[in-house]
């Protein structure tokens, strides 16, 4: 189990947020938030969930690692599991 959480830095409407990965699957990943964070399955961003800066302690106690966004983004990467987000040409 390489279940991996940022730092909560990443602002949005007012927040802080954090990326939780899995570097081994995605099912792993699922599994985790439903037991353990509460969020719904449709907040899952293709390889990572958003999690709120009051949830990541309970996220950290509950098993997932600390490690910086360099870090998660590699490890991310080595694992095969990062999406990349497609550009669409504009008209």
């Amino acid at each position: 189990m390489a279940l991996l959480i940022d730092t909560p830095v990443w602002p949005w409407r007012g927040r802080r947020w954090s990326h939780l990965v899995s570097d081994v699957d995605h099912d792993e990943l699922h599994a985790f938030v439903a037991a353990h964070l509460g969020i719904p399955r449709r907040a899952f961003q293709g390889d990572h969930y958003d999690v709120p800066e009051d949830l990541y302690d309970e996220a950290v106690a509950a098993g997932a690692e600390p490690v910086g966004s360099r870090e998660l983004l590699q490890r991310l990467l080595a694992a095969g599991l990062r999406v990349r987000k497609t550009r669409t040409a504009s008209t």
